[in-house]
């Protein structure tokens, strides 16, 4: 019998997290304890809410539990706290490299308006990622459900600061509302500025959102796309192209777009050559992290350790991470399979 592999030893890149998501539920009990907020009993249970986000009123309590958690950072030593444990928790589970996902528009009320918020995010990152030795960038998520001007506004904002840590521009929240096309002229600015095109698509609406996200938005990944699987022929387009999609097991499942673990089209999607990174989406939420992501795969899915090595290489690939990181991660990845 093949010797089972530790996979937190499988070095591996990160780029499917949410900032207010990644919290650790301690944390998020200590903060609401220091400002006086009252959590959502989902909240204080000491276990992952249960949640299903397959109908409106679903997906409007998710949203509701997140604002709440969202409410508990309200200071600069909040959000540094916050990334370096992030930070923390991915290295523990053989993370070299995380790619994180805000919308600075929500924190920018209590962090003095929407520059200086991006500012202490980024300065955040830069400390997490000398004190952990993790490769840290941002991606810039505009909210669907809000006005497409806020999206050019937040795009020319992302692209000012690309140079300083800024990889990326999403779109994020609900999928079922606000069409893609209405957000063309946001991803153009993030596009032409040189940040990489990955919006939410194929998670609660299906392959449509996905072809979406391709004509529309020109997405150079896809932040879920798990729906694709149903259309062979999108599969086959993301293949060729080789999009990334950013794949997320145990949020798909908590949120009810899959009934099981074993529901998530993994091996479809890796079997029709679409690269894959897998992510932890909303660990606060969902209550698993990267590492078992992987665990999913070999678990419910049958991976054996040379496909999820390839699972890992193809999130290094999918990164925006510079040649040398991608260089000593692929080589670390290989090194895992030898011994």
């Amino acid at each position: 019998m093949e010797h089972v592999r530790d996979l937190t030893l499988l070095p591996k890149a990160h780029l499917h997290l949410h900032f207010t998501g990644s919290m650790r539920p301690s944390t998020l009990l200590e903060l609401a304890d220091k400002y006086g907020v009252r959590l959502p009993d989902a909240l204080t249970a000491g276990e992952p809410p249960r949640l299903r986000a397959t109908d409106e009123r679903g997906w409007f309590r998710f949203q509701r539990l997140y604002d709440a958690a969202r409410s508990c950072l309200r200071e600069p030593d909040d959000i540094r706290r916050l990334v370096r444990e992030a930070a923390e928790e991915d290295v523990r589970d053989g993370g070299g490299w995380l790619e994180i996902q805000v919308d600075p528009t929500s924190y920018a009320p209590r962090l003095g308006g929407l520059i200086p918020a991006v500012e202490i995010i980024l300065d955040a990152v830069e400390a997490a990622s000398r004190e952990t030795g993790l490769g840290i960038r941002v991606l810039i998520a505009a909210n669907r459900m809000k006005h497409p001007l806020d999206a050019r506004t937040l795009a020319r904002l992302a692209v000012r600061y690309a140079d300083l840590g800024i990889v990326g521009f999403g779109l994020s929240n609900d999928e079922r509302r606000g069409m893609a096309r209405d957000f063309d002229r946001a991803f153009a600015i993030a596009r032409e500025g040189g940040l990489l095109a990955a919006p939410h698509g194929g998670e609660l609406a299906g392959p449509s959102s996905v072809r979406d996200c391709l004509d529309d938005l020109h997405a150079a990944r896809i932040g879920h796309g798990v729906r694709a699987a149903e259309d062979p022929k999108l599969l086959k387009r993301l293949a060729d192209r080789q999009i990334t999609c950013e794949v997320c097991p145990a949020s798909n499942v908590a949120l009810g777009v899959y009934e099981r673990p074993e529901d998530v089209p993994l091996r479809t999607l890796f079997e029709a050559g679409v690269p894959m990174a897998l992510g932890a989406d909303d660990p606060l939420l969902f209550g698993s992290r990267l590492a078992a992501q992987y665990e999913i795969a070999r678990r419910h899915h049958g991976f054996t350790d040379a496909e999820l090595a390839e699972l890992a290489r193809q999130s290094v690939r999918g990164s925006a991470a510079p040649e040398e990181v991608r260089a000593k991660l692929l080589a670390g990845i290989d090194h895992w399979l030898e011994v």
